[in-house]
């Protein structure tokens, strides 16, 4: 049995963005088909109600403590790095709907990069995490979103471009670190945010927004795909694919 979603883990209306100059969309709410959906029936869909959302970035950028910042509101200085992939589970309810993402941990060590990008495939979501202190970490940036898109499709997925240990870095090396950011985040259209996971600062609402933005393109993608225009239809064919392939098999006598 799954745990019960988090109280503070419930979002009723779109987070907003860290900036409106490196945003992915800059409207207030969530699209209107989607608030229709989750009104009409918010607890029989199942396609749509999961995300797999991959994290990647060089070696010590701090992927593995932005993960356990959300999910176990704590910081490690003494983590050690990450072998592979790890993996999180993170639960929360959108629109009074439950929904789950899954949170990939890849290794940034070159040795383990082929191992780690076997599990890139299928993302609904690519965070790509560099060091606000570091600015060669924002000039490999590219290069992982470039590996990771490899194995997906770029119109289905959102990407997001990260700058970590925002603590570290005094305001002016800040601001010019974050107009590098921004530029590239335009230009490979990826929203863009700046986090502390030592401190917490914008970790819980970066997330929250990463929630918000996959479901709502989940429920508009699976609406694009039962061809339908009406809200009801989305929940009538996922509840009855099964029961359809069942009478599909069924032989016809002669």
């Amino acid at each position: 049995m799954l745990p019960p979603v988090k109280k503070d883990r419930v979002i009723s209306q779109l987070p907003r963005c860290f900036s409106p100059n490196a945003a992915l969309h800059t409207k207030d709410g969530f699209h209107p088909q989607v608030k229709a959906v989750c009104q009409f029936q918010r607890t029989a869909t199942v396609s749509f109600n999961i995300a797999k959302v991959i994290v990647v970035g060089d070696v010590a950028v701090g992927k593995t403590c932005l993960i356990s910042r959300f999910c176990r509101g704590a910081f490690d200085k003494n983590y050690k790095a990450t072998i592979g992939v790890d993996f999180e589970m993170e639960r929360f309810e959108v629109l009074g709907v439950p929904f789950s993402l899954q949170l990939w941990d890849t290794a940034g060590q070159e040795r383990f990069k082929c191992i780690a990008s076997t599990y890139y495939r299928g993302a609904q979501a690519i965070i790509v995490v560099f060091d606000l202190s570091s600015a060669s970490s924002l000039t490999h940036a590219r290069q992982w979103l470039e590996d990771a898109m490899k194995e997906n499709d770029p119109s289905s997925v959102l990407l997001f471009l990260v700058g970590t240990k925002k603590d570290l870095s005094s305001p002016d090396q800040l601001s010019q670190v974050e107009q590098e950011a921004i530029r590239l985040s335009e230009e490979i259209k990826a929203e863009y945010w700046a986090v502390s996971a030592k401190s917490g600062d914008g970790v819980r609402e970066f997330f929250f927004r990463v929630a918000s933005l996959t479901f709502e393109a989940n429920v508009l993608s699976e609406l694009e795909k039962s061809g339908s225009r009406h809200v009801g239809d989305i929940i009538r064919i996922t509840d009855n694919t099964d029961a359809h392939r069942r009478r599909k098999r069924t032989p016809q006598c002669c």
